[in-house]
């Protein structure tokens, strides 16, 4: 097993400098290549495998990859940032920031790894580029690259279970879908986002009448969503603004649930019945996959599913 010892002897520095280093000593001040000579050997020896209590300093990016500039589109990549360098912090991980792929792959030899969060597409050609500069990365929210990079999403899957078997159990007949359309997947486009395709899926499933129900284009925007719903209005006689401005009352006439319990979901009227997607959670999940990949140099990659919980508001109650 690896020691102090043996450490300091590859690197060249006291004892005493690699033990306050490595134990996140505030005090210590040393040069930026000491840090890493300290860290390189650490790892090369299993320093940080063998002492789990040993949390190995690490200076990481974020691509901050979502350009849209509506703000109720921005609040959640917005809170998935603070998350992210919280944790990031108490992770003992240095942050810097990009919002352009090709800035970060230019500095990339300053850092150990990076993590990814917004929905913009990135190319294939892109990708491929990024894993040959920085190879250790974690994509939050979506997964364009399973073979090349980890990710940690939410269990999307389970959630469309959840929320259809929801409506089932209140002896719902007809259920409709109103989302945005996928574009990013292993290097394809998608006709559709998986939550619309998950959705038909279940409806089947419990027998529950969806056909020319589900409304699954465009962007994740609010406009885009009050156009939707104006036309899931038109199509049927009849998302909130939409059914409010042509009298259908939520909920007395049609049940809504959400996804991701936003702020808006609580201020809207009525508030909105909504699953939640615990962002603090997706980032923890994410720095520590993250740590485990630098420091054991992992190729083997690593993708991290989690539940999401409904949150019980006006639009929708369920079934007792």
């Amino acid at each position: 097993m690896a020691t102090i010892k043996e450490i300091a002897q590859r690197t060249g520095f006291s004892q005493a400098t690699v033990s306050r280093l490595l134990n996140g000593d505030p005090t210590l001040s040393v040069r930026e290549e000491t840090r890493r000579k300290i860290i390189q050997a650490s790892e090369d020896l299993g320093y940080s495998v063998q002492t789990k209590r040993i949390v190995i300093p690490h200076e990481v990016a974020l691509l901050d990859n979502e350009k849209s500039d509506e703000a109720l589109r921005d609040s959640y990549f917005t809170d998935l940032r603070s998350a992210l360098e919280c944790n990031a912090e108490q992770q003992r991980m240095e942050m810097t920031v990009f919002h352009n792929l090709d800035d970060m792959i230019a500095r990339s030899s300053k850092f150990d790894g990076f993590m990814a969060i917004g929905a913009d597409q990135i190319s294939e050609e892109d990708l491929e580029r990024l894993h040959r500069a920085m190879p250790y990365g974690v994509f939050i929210d979506v997964n364009p690259a399973p073979n090349l990079f980890d990710s940690v999403q939410p269990d999307l899957q389970q959630t469309m279970h959840d929320a259809v078997a929801a409506c089932a159990a209140k002896g719902m007949k007809r259920v409709g879908f109103i989302g945005g359309k996928g574009c990013l997947m292993n290097f394809y486009e998608v006709d559709e986002e998986n939550r619309a395709t998950y959705f038909r899926r279940e409806a089947r499933r419990f027998g529950i009448q969806s056909d020319g129900l589900v409304y699954s284009d465009g962007l994740f925007t609010v406009s885009n969503g009050r156009a939707l719903g104006e036309q899931f209005v038109r199509d049927h006689n009849g998302v909130l603004q939409a059914f409010n401005a042509v009298g259908v009352l939520v909920p007395r006439d049609i049940s809504v649930i959400s996804i991701n319990n936003q702020t808006i979901s609580q201020l809207t009227s009525p508030p909105l019945s909504t699953f939640s997607i615990d962002q603090n959670e997706l980032a923890r999940v994410a720095t520590l996959m993250l740590g485990d990949a630098i420091s054991g140099k992992r190729t083997i990659r690593q993708h991290a599913y989690l539940s999401t919980s409904l949150v019980v508001r006006d639009s929708f109650v369920p079934a007792k």
